[in-house]
């Protein structure tokens, strides 16, 4: 058996992990909102029509942040659209996806769940067919007390008080040319820092994301980003990262590729760090990575085409075991970057490319929610370096992988260590921890199965799923256990005495 040693001290910490890197993202597209969140018909709804089962499930993943309404719907979406009574809200035909959408949600339906789910809401304004004006009036009406024209209007759709919505993305992919509104990054960085000037003159206290690079396979990666830096300057606050990975190899080769998503991170710092260099400016932009996922069976033209349909299923992912297991290596990487990755959101929570799917008045859990689960119930505290002794394999496509990946986070008197076996062979695993003893195991727990291959159905709704994980002993100065086959396992000690 294969053995590896995870070397961890109490006091190498790399950064305070950020809640809001365990987001969400809910996009008006195929059937994320309705029939997803939103089904007033269904016997499961309660009085507003929120589907309760899909928001007990969300409510369980602790979801610190839902960024909305899009994505590429954003960019042909104009917010006032979606508010007013709704029997007068227009029917219209959306321009990124090519489906009807009926605006019965909108701003302030979402806004009122995110306060009901503790959500904190991350609006996504218009750039592609709208204009700075339009984003600067969306803020007055989340934000600004009443007396003036769009607060007025919120207060008359019956909300007085604001909202204070603090979290604002300037656009969406807007580097990438299928974006509606798509532009060069100069003239990008000028309409975003126009809206970004208005929108903070009127509240200095919200935080912007400027939209970097939607892939790291365009021509422009890291170019288009050190642009827009320069020219939006200290107006904005977040860079966003895209990325979404598939198996288009084989299991070995696809458990590799949260190396890739790692090689983005540590890139587009160096970009945020570069500009602040060249501006000489005390502040430098941290990343946002508001949407990532597993997403590659679903990706063609006709898998996202609503063809004029009225919720249509787009994008419907079906995920199986090795999908938890990369859906666990990104969040590994996420951790290990807390020092400068701020928050995160997962693409998305409801039906497309999501962890959770709706039929009729069933609810399917996918093998994605359980690794997200198992992070972010264990997310308090800093992250430490962790450094990985042990075998190796060469993947085609990302080099050297070390088949036993990890990271953890110290909060208070809790260790929480999580633990990837990539192989297809059982792994000995050895947490050695300096700095303090382990003094007992709190808890753990396991996602695994029989094949990489094995994914949750309606007929076998809970073939992968996370269960009691009993495998750990503590030894002199750590624990160590024996982790199944491409498995995943979070584990939390409480600790004892400085050592």
């Amino acid at each position: 058996m294969k053995s590896s040693t995870i070397h961890l001290h109490t006091g190498h910490r790399i950064g305070h992990v950020d809640p809001r890197v365990f987001g969400g993202f809910l996009e008006h597209m195929g059937r994320a909102v309705y029939q997803g969140v939103y089904e007033p018909d269904s016997p499961r709804a309660d009085a507003e029509g929120w589907r309760v089962d899909v928001l007990d499930r969300l409510r369980d993943l602790d979801l610190a942040v839902m960024r909305y309404p899009g994505g590429n719907f954003v960019s042909g979406y104009h917010w006032q659209d979606g508010v007013g009574p709704r029997e007068r809200r227009p029917r219209v035909r959306e321009k990124a996806w090519n489906s009807i959408e009926t605006n019965q949600v909108g701003t302030d339906e979402f806004l009122r769940l995110s306060e009901r789910m503790g959500w904190e809401p991350m609006l996504a304004v218009n750039l592609g067919t709208g204009t700075p004006e339009e984003a600067h009036d969306w803020v007055e009406y989340c934000n600004a007390p009443i007396g003036t024209r769009f607060a007025d209007l919120r207060a008359a759709n019956g909300r007085q008080q604001p909202y204070g919505v603090k979290l604002w993305c300037l656009g969406n992919e807007m580097s990438g040319e299928w974006q509606i509104g798509h532009v060069p990054p100069d003239e990008y960085a000028s309409r975003a820092r126009q809206a970004a000037k208005m929108m903070k003159d009127l509240d200095p206290t919200i935080q912007l994301v400027a939209s970097g690079s939607a892939t790291h396979f365009l021509p422009s990666y890291m170019e288009w980003d050190r642009v827009i830096l320069e020219g939006l300057g200290d107006h904005v606050d977040y860079l966003s990262l895209h990325n979404y990975v598939g198996n288009h190899t084989d299991t070995m080769d696809f458990l590799a590729c949260p190396q890739l998503i790692e090689k983005q991170i540590l890139e587009i710092d160096a970009v945020c760090r570069y500009v602040q260099g060249r501006r000489k400016s005390p502040k430098r932009a941290m990343l946002c990575f508001d949407e990532w996922n597993v997403w590659y069976r679903t990706q063609t033209q006709q898998d996202c085409d609503g063809a004029g349909r009225l919720a249509p299923p787009l994008a419907e992912e079906r995920f199986n075991l090795e999908d938890a297991l990369v859906v666990a290596g990104i969040l590994h990487a996420f951790v290990r970057h807390a020092d400068v990755l701020k928050m995160a959101n997962l693409a998305q929570v409801v039906n497309v490319i999501a962890p959770l799917l709706t039929r009729t008045d069933d609810l399917l859990v996918q093998s994605i929610y359980w690794p997200f689960r198992l992070f972010s119930r264990r997310r308090e505290g800093h992250s430490l370096v962790t450094s990985v002794e042990g075998p190796s394999y060469t993947s085609p496509s990302h080099g050297p992988v070390p088949h036993v990946d990890a990271s953890a986070i110290l909060g208070g008197d809790l260790l929480h260590v999580f633990l990837t076996n990539r192989d297809d062979e059982a792994a000995e695993v050895r947490i050695a921890l300096a700095g303090a003893d382990v003094a007992e195991l709190v808890d753990a727990e396991i996602v695994t199965g029989a094949d990489p291959k094995d994914e949750n159905d309606w007929d076998a709704p809970d073939r992968v799923r996370a269960q009691p994980f009993d495998r750990f002993k503590l030894v002199a100065a750590g624990a160590i256990a024996e982790l199944p086959a491409f498995s995943f396992v979070a584990a939390t000690f409480r600790l004892g005495a400085s050592s």
